[in-house]
């Protein structure tokens, strides 16, 4: 997503379309938990972990775009949050430490990658033990979801992808109007 692509992830309408809190509440975030957000773009999904963790946890906010993570730097400052860590992720690699994170989120962000397996290896690597995947992705399965296809996966799209680099599905949420989120474990 281009730089332009910034307004259309912090439009308004989105708490409604998505609903985060309720997304997030799904997920159990603790204090003091180590998470990542994977694709975190503008920070949408960041600064709300960031809270949730509180100060004593850590969100790594992982993007391909330098121009994504200055604008996230300003949001996170303007918001007087301090425990985010910027992280340049390539095509090939979302930049994690190894072994270091509790749960990783990718919001509408896994079916845009053009070399999945080699950044799930990456991920998965970078679970604690017990660590948690999540991808909250647009339900194809509902034609009434008003995205345009390639920009939706089904649960069993993500399941086979997912599964083959070392993960299992432990559970789907069915909690959002118009996404899937979708908890992977480390086999």
């Amino acid at each position: 997503m281009g730089y332009g692509g910034a307004d259309w992830l912090d439009r308004p309408e989105r708490e409604w379309e998505e609903n985060p809190g309720k997304a997030l509440d799904a997920l159990e975030l603790k204090r003091g938990m180590v998470v990542a957000d994977v694709g975190a773009g503008t920070g949408y999904f960041t600064i709300r972990m960031a809270r949730r963790v509180g100060p004593e946890g850590k969100v790594y906010a992982s993007d391909l775009q330098e121009a994504m993570l200055k604008r996230l730097a300003r949001n996170t400052a303007r918001e007087k949050i301090r425990n985010v860590q910027t992280v340049e992720a390539t095509e090939l690699d979302p930049g994690l430490p190894p072994n270091a994170v509790d749960l990783i989120l990718m919001v509408d962000v896994y079916h845009e990658f053009s070399h999945p397996q080699e950044m799930l290896r990456k991920m998965r690597a970078s679970l604690k033990p017990g660590g948690r995947l999540v991808l909250i992705e647009y339900r194809k399965e509902d034609p009434a979801v008003p995205i345009r296809p390639e920009h939706k996966m089904s649960v069993e799209e993500a399941k086979a992808e997912v599964e083959a680099e070392g993960f299992h599905l432990a559970e789907t949420i069915g909690v959002l109007p118009r996404q899937h989120i979708l908890v992977f474990r480390k086999t």
